[in-house]
């Protein structure tokens, strides 16, 4: 299906079907409430995707001449991937894996060819799907912690901490960040009845993090609001809208600080706390440490072209390599480990570029630049290969990217005329 794009990323072709533009915005939703399910597979997740990929070909999707570098990278990546499994591939964790690698790029190219259309109302009910499956995911995990459920404290937790519909406390913790900053945006931005029930979803979600005892969301949630609200200062249109975004989130912190404090009276609380926020963990120290490991791994990276294969690095190493940059070389060898990295930081470069770009869907776009960035910086101490909301977050980008070009030339065009007045040598 073919089309002129409007500003909006609209297809004109379908403003006389209702009924079907009604149906991929919730079909979004679904797809964005059901990535907080996923301690099965396949997971919901998985199942509403492709359940949404076919209904969207089938009423109207298309690929863009902006999207072929990204195809490239996904591809070239999972050839990679593909080709160090080949001693492995009789053995169905490796073929899983090799599996999944290949549909997290079809997710990604998803994402980005339908956020690329009808972006501002599809990325709000991403937005709402994603608050929603935030909230479920958050009350299943502090339940399972509480041990509020029958039988939930075995499924619902991980070695005393709180995983909620996830497998790892540390996914759970990772996951909600995106929901979190969402609902953070509209506490400091919204009027008052929809920033109080923000506010609730906020505290929840904020409260499942902490249990969750996860170092790298707490740090992630603290580093990546701190860089959104500013990026929402600097973008504001209105001298009254700053004001009150630097108010409300100095309120927040002050709430979230009285909420820790209460939660850290709890012995078993605090105990915890106390475990997991030491700098000197035994995993983390040594030769075979977690760093200690990215420096023999990245040594042996440089000789190993093919690299080692996927899920092989624990035969080698004591564990994992919790690094996902260092992971991309050893599974896929020099091809996925210049390939990953080169997606990653190109899709940051291009993030940065579009920041300042005047579309409707700013505020949406910081909140998910803010929590992509995040998780680029965790992938150096953790494995973020196959989090499903990371390579979402990366599809939204793009679709982002490509749906901002009309107003990038139309914020150029307009600009033109003042920088010349002014004598601004760029509009020479």
């Amino acid at each position: 299906m073919s089309y002129t794009a409007t500003a909006e990323g609209f297809p004109p072709s379908m403003t006389s079907a209702p009924r079907v533009i009604a149906l991929q915005r919730a079909l979004v939703w679904l797809v964005g409430a059901s990535g907080a399910i996923v301690f099965i597979e396949p997971s919901p997740y998985e199942l509403t995707t492709l359940t949404a990929t076919v209904l969207f070909f089938a009423t109207g999707l298309r690929m863009r001449l902006v999207f072929i570098p990204l195809l490239l990278l996904l591809v070239s990546l999972n050839i990679g991937y593909s080709i160090g499994a080949i001693p492995f591939l009789d053995k169905s964790d490796v073929s899983n894996w090799i599996a999944t690698s290949w549909y997290m790029a079809f997710t990604v190219m998803f994402f980005a060819m339908v956020l690329s259309e009808d972006t501002t109302a599809r990325l709000d009910m991403l937005r709402r799907g994603l608050i929603v499956g935030g909230v479920i995911a958050s009350v299943a995990g502090i339940a399972g912690y509480l041990n509020l459920v029958p039988g939930g404290y075995d499924l619902l937790t991980l070695y005393g901490r709180a995983r909620g519909t996830f497998k790892d406390p540390n996914v759970l913790g990772a996951f909600l960040i995106l929901p979190a900053l969402f609902a953070l945006q509209s506490v400091v931005t919204d009027k008052l009845r929809k920033s109080f029930r923000s506010t609730i979803a906020l505290a929840i979600m904020a409260l499942a993090i902490l249990l969750a005892f996860s170092r790298a969301a707490w740090g992630g949630l603290a580093i990546t609001s701190a860089f959104m609200l500013a990026l929402m200062v600097l973008t504001s249109q209105s001298r009254a809208q700053r004001s009150r975004i630097i108010v409300m989130s100095v309120v927040a912190v002050i709430l979230v600080m009285l909420l820790i404090a209460v939660l850290l009276s709890f012995d078993s609380i605090r105990d915890m706390f106390q475990q997991r926020a030491s700098f000197d963990q035994s995993y983390d120290e040594g030769r075979f440490g977690r760093f200690g490991r990215h420096i023999l791994g990245a040594d042996m990276a440089l000789d190993l072209p093919f690299g080692i294969g996927p899920l092989q690095f624990h035969n080698y190493f004591p564990e994992d390599t919790h690094n996902s940059y260092l992971n991309a070389f050893m599974s896929g060898g020099w091809i996925s480990g210049l390939c990953y990295p080169t997606l990653v930081f190109i899709t940051v470069i291009f993030g940065f570029r579009h920041v300042f770009t005047p579309v409707p869907w700013q505020r949406a776009y910081l909140a998910i630049f803010a929590a992509f960035l995040g998780t680029v910086g965790e992938s150096f101490i953790i494995d973020t290969d196959h989090w499903r909301h990371f390579w979402m977050m990366l599809g939204a980008m793009w679709g982002m990217f490509a749906a901002a070009q009309p107003y990038k030339q139309s914020y150029r065009t307009s600009a033109e005329p003042a920088m010349m007045a002014e004598g601004d040598p760029r509009a020479a």
